[in-house]
């Protein structure tokens, strides 16, 4: 959340390569492409609570065991900012672009209109900086917004203190730091009491800072955990920073790991979370869209990024969303929101949990560049299919020999409209290397695209 410098089967296979592709429920055909356009729904908005993690996964499941792909927005300041009405607005939006997630702060200590007061004039301590004065009429108010989103099939990453960018003003490090670890711990148990009943949470300790010790964030971590001991929980560090890289394999309490990066070094970050840790990670926060030049190609980057380089999901943010200034209702529809839903769309129509990340570059073997630029890809791990990210227009050589073969079905997936047309020449034979290059720029005019490999006879 930090300010820059401060805070801030699409087709289904058919069965022989060759014959007419059976379009899924959720794709259509689109006149203008000549392909399938795939359509973004929402998810079911019941029975997917309580999220887990389960050993051996690098995903969580829902209550019915199937995975559960995040797609989250960034939405600090829902519960200081806007009424119940307009979280409703904002919720129901949402769930219609296929977000199933949200990153929240309980509460607000800069990013408010009257802070730390909620839209009611409710401030979340009875005594100021207090935290062992709740007042329950700000927390009811979360409660609802917390229930609203549970209807609608969204989990909520809750941040139950934001520390703030650099231990500062942001968020509440000092008074954390003011109050001691006993009565952070007391703090810990009665939001853990309060929202107990709400199974959509995912606690997120710490914010956009890295405490020199961890004597707060482990009391307030014990606190929820000695009232709900099967709680989700995550730490949000310092950009650059993995939850684990920061705090390591001794917290017990930390069963989902996360990535916050910058535009520039996803892949990395990713590649080391992916093998420095067994546990499920995502993209907690990147670059913004609609700040400092960043835009919908930069969110679709990170995301793209994230989730083949073996993340279970990533975080998207508007510079003017997350905060809710003025403007917030025309800037959901921006078009970062409109085309990451293709995302998911995408990855659910295929088994993406297969996935595993081309780490070595022995299936993308040329094009591949490096920083924001870089081009990256997954195979599944029985050779069915493979993705591939392209960032921008380039020659990419792919050794389909990885592939299970015998031949290969390639198709063009426009990230910014959800369209997916045969690549030239398909099918192939699932030998040697294959060079790959889009013909032009995608609908939105710009160069990224995903190239889809799938295997048939």
């Amino acid at each position: 959340m930090a300010i820059p410098v401060n805070r801030r089967r699409l087709l289904a296979a058919a069965t022989m390569l060759g014959t007419m592709p059976v379009l899924p429920a959720f794709g259509s055909p689109d006149a203008q492409s000549g392909g399938v356009r795939l359509d973004v729904r929402p998810g079911p908005a019941s029975g997917l609570f309580p999220l887990r993690s389960e050993a051996g996964k690098r995903y969580l499941v829902d209550a019915a065991g199937r995975p559960f792909l995040i797609q989250g927005d960034a939405a600090w300041s829902l519960i200081a900012r806007l009424s119940r009405e307009q979280a409703i607005d904002y919720l129901d939006d949402r769930r219609r672009k296929g977000f199933n997630a949200v990153l929240v702060n309980l509460i607000e200590h800069e990013f408010a209109d009257a802070r730390p007061k909620n839209r009611y004039g409710e401030a979340p301590f009875l005594v100021s900086g207090d935290f062992g004065t709740p007042n329950e009429r700000y927390f009811s108010h979360a409660d609802l917004v917390i229930g609203m989103a549970a209807e609608r099939g969204i989990l909520v990453m809750l941040a139950p203190a934001y520390m703030g960018f650099g231990g500062g003003s942001e968020g509440w490090y000092r008074e954390m730091a003011a109050n001691g670890a006993a009565r952070m711990r007391a703090y810990g148990r009665y939001v853990a009491r309060r929202f107990r009943h709400h199974a959509n949470i995912l606690w997120v300790l710490g914010g956009d800072f890295n405490p020199p010790e961890l004597v707060l964030l482990r009391a307030l971590v014990a606190g929820i955990r000695e009232v709900d001991g099967t709680s989700l929980n995550t730490f949000h560090g310092a950009r650059n920073t993995g939850a684990s890289d920061f705090l390591g394999t001794a917290e017990s309490w930390l069963q989902v790991d996360n990535i916050y990066t910058e535009a520039n070094n996803v892949v990395s970050k990713a590649l080391q979370a992916h093998g420095h840790s067994r546990k499920p990670f995502f993209l907690i926060e990147g670059r913004y869209e609609g700040i400092e030049g960043f835009d919908a190609h930069t969110v679709r980057l990170q995301a793209y990024q994230t989730l083949l380089s073996g993340g279970c999901g990533q975080v998207m943010g508007n510079w003017v969303v997350w905060q809710f200034s003025g403007g917030w209702e025309r800037a959901l529809g921006s078009e970062g929101a409109y085309t990451i839903g293709y995302l998911r769309s995408l990855l659910e129509a295929h088994a993406w949990t297969r996935l595993v990340p081309d780490a070595a570059n022995s299936f993308l073997t040329g094009g591949i560049r490096g920083s924001e630029d870089r081009a990256v890809a997954a195979l599944a791990n029985d050779g069915s299919f493979g993705l591939v990210y392209l960032p921008s227009i380039r020659k990419v050589s792919l050794n389909l020999a990885r592939l299970a073969g015998p031949q290969v079905r390639a198709h063009w997936f426009d990230p910014s409209n959800g369209r997916l047309l045969d690549a030239p020449d398909s099918p192939f034979p699932g030998v040697g290397t294959h060079a790959f290059q889009p013909e032009r720029n995608n609908a939105a005019g710009q160069g990224d695209w995903v190239l889809l490999l799938e295997s048939g006879r």
